[in-house]
């Protein structure tokens, strides 16, 4: 499979799973209620993007059958990887699945820019960097929104 195919896919699975599991830590929600949130990031989300990329690919005159395998692509990453969330937030003990979330996120971030990068070749530190970088900011913002909504 092309690294093209899934790489918006998986980008969006992992990032957004951080996030959630980000702010509802900040909020001290329930294992079961960060599951489910992530399952609903899963099918719900996941399902509203891909229709996205296919009318966006149809806009495009994308030659039906490519639109078709990459909608497939991106909702089978998207799914694959918020399900490695899920796992990881059932399995961990409750003051470890926050840590382990984002060690795994991070990490899984990291190889798909390694590998984008190889594919583009370009220099792969500077643009892990950089993606990594932005998915910090985004988990900085996720817990100040929580943090600032929890507040009583």
């Amino acid at each position: 499979m092309k690294i093209r195919r899934v790489s918006f896919g998986g980008t969006a699975a992992i990032v957004t799973s951080m996030a959630l599991v980000a702010g509802l830590d900040a909020t001290s929600a329930s294992r079961a209620t960060v599951i489910t949130a992530l399952l609903i990031a899963a099918v719900a989300d996941n399902l509203t993007d891909s229709l996205s990329i296919h009318v966006y690919q149809e806009s495009e005159r994308l030659e039906p059958r490519d639109a078709f395998v990459g909608t497939l692509s991106n909702f089978a990453a998207r799914l694959a990887g918020c399900l490695t969330f899920v796992l990881i937030v059932a399995l961990s003990p409750p003051r470890a699945a926050f840590p382990a979330t984002i060690a795994w996120g991070m990490g899984l971030l990291a190889v798909l820019t390694f590998l984008v990068a190889r594919e583009r070749r370009v220099g792969a530190g500077a643009e892990i960097a950089k993606h990594l970088g932005v998915a910090c900011a985004v988990l900085v913002v996720s817990r100040a929104i929580a943090e600032a909504f929890t507040r009583g």
